[in-house]
């Protein structure tokens, strides 16, 4: 079994997240974790589990102006210097029921406002094809560049382990929540 586990980041949180979901996942399945300015427009066959993560801006999926206005925020480059999970949907080719797909994204803490990149990008999916095997997931920073919530690493790992444990029993028709 394989997963790929496809992030846009800004400072850094998602892709941190991203790499806790795909060690998770990697007690049970062969895992590549791919930034959205790298990842693949056409799925591969072999691929059995796609997770998508990104920020949320603006009440969703970022867009090219809320980059720009993250990238006036730090000192330092952006991780996702290109486009965006949004842009990265509008190409994707190949989605299909045989693909397990899932969402994730980060948010501030505080104040919590209304919106989810992740269940934007959920509603992408499902419209491309994928088969959604578990509810989009929320994973916590302080303030717009973070950090992450002490506890959210660990919870992004746990998360990747309960999908890779999971896998199995979606594959007989299931779905998590």
């Amino acid at each position: 079994m394989s997963a790929l586990v496809v992030y846009e980041s800004m400072f850094g949180n998602t892709q941190s997240i991203a790499k806790g979901i795909g060690d998770g996942l990697s007690s049970r399945m062969n895992v590549e974790i791919v930034e959205v300015g790298e990842a693949p427009s056409v799925i591969d066959p072999d691929v059995e589990l796609l997770v998508v993560g990104g920020p949320t801006h603006a009440f969703g999926m970022s867009r090219p102006g809320t980059r720009q206005n993250a990238a006036q925020q730090i000192e330092h480059d952006l991780v996702s210097k290109g486009i965006g999970m949004r842009e990265w949907l509008a190409t994707v080719q190949g989605g299909s029921n045989r693909i397990a797909a899932t969402v994730f994204d980060t948010r501030i803490n505080k104040p919590r406002v209304p919106g989810s990149a992740a269940r934007a990008g959920q509603k992408r999916l499902s419209r491309l094809g994928f088969r959604i095997v578990a509810s989009a997931e929320s994973f916590w920073v302080k303030g717009t560049p973070g950090p992450l919530l002490a506890e959210e690493p660990e919870r992004a790992r746990r998360w990747g382990e309960s999908l890779g444990s999971i896998f199995s029993a979606t594959e007989q028709g299931g779905t998590v929540s």
